[in-house]
């Protein structure tokens, strides 16, 4: 596929569990895939080491949410020593920056004094989160990002994180392997009817969490910057049970 990527036609692909790539970062076109086993983690199996929570605890980082995302997805686009080649080409680019001005892509960021040292982002659909790509220029930086999303969507009532392909990195911090077709289970769960009260995963929920006075969910077509968040509540969220 060589011609623009329509955000409308991405966000119907997640729904059936297909997501683009393309072969390298200047590909002037993507293909979709559809991986016979997916690597999901449990928003209840997030793996917290003592040290990393020690990490998270210190605030010596600080995260955002939504607070750089054309940036963090130009970061997760760069080669890096550790990843010689990537899949994210303008395409891909061009249209998650259109989903992400309409509220279903969103991004999380690692800041060490003031400078951006790593982060995620991915797309929200029902109660589902498709997490697309991360990045770390710093010791622990995608780890603590990745914490505060899952943090994020314990808070926001979401119970799919899609990792896409399984790394040693994600097995790490708790992420399993299933098959295509429980894979389909769970998302269709995730998507049917927004969940069993019928509302929809609040991507922006963690942000109000102790407010006196909580702001109303905005509306879906309106992205907002949320943080930075504190490694107390990012910790708080993670550990909590029903």
């Amino acid at each position: 596929m060589s011609a623009p990527l329509d955000p409308d036609m991405l966000l119907r692909a997640y729904t059936i569990g297909v997501f683009p790539m393309a072969d390298a970062r200047d590909a002037k076109s993507v293909y979709w895939v559809e991986p016979k086993s997916r690597a999901v983690l449990p928003l209840d199996g997030f793996h917290l080491s003592r040290s990393l929570a020690k990490t998270i605890r210190s605030d010596r980082f600080q995260t955002t949410a939504n607070g750089a995302f054309g940036s963090v997805v130009a970061l997760c686009a760069e080669a890096a020593d550790n990843r010689p080649a990537t899949w994210i080409n303008d395409q891909i680019e061009t249209a998650v920056a259109a989903l992400h001005d309409h509220g279903h892509a969103h991004s999380i960021e690692t800041w060490y004094n003031g400078e951006l040292v790593g982060g995620l982002y991915g797309i929200a659909l029902g109660r589902a989160f498709f997490g697309e790509s991360m990045f770390s220029r710093a010791t622990d930086a995608s780890k603590i990002a990745l914490a505060h999303l899952v943090a994020r969507l314990r808070t926001g009532g979401y119970t799919l994180l899609d990792c896409q392909f399984m790394t040693g990195h994600l097995a790490s911090l708790g992420a399993i392997e299933v098959s295509r077709a429980d894979y389909i289970v769970s998302l269709d769960a995730a998507l049917s009817a927004g969940g069993v009260d019928g509302r929809e995963g609040d991507f922006l929920a963690l942000g109000r969490v102790g407010s006196p006075e909580p702001s109303p969910a905005p509306s879906p077509d309106i992205t907002t910057v949320s943080g930075p968040i504190s490694g107390w509540l990012i910790l708080q969220a993670l550990t909590q049970t029903s």
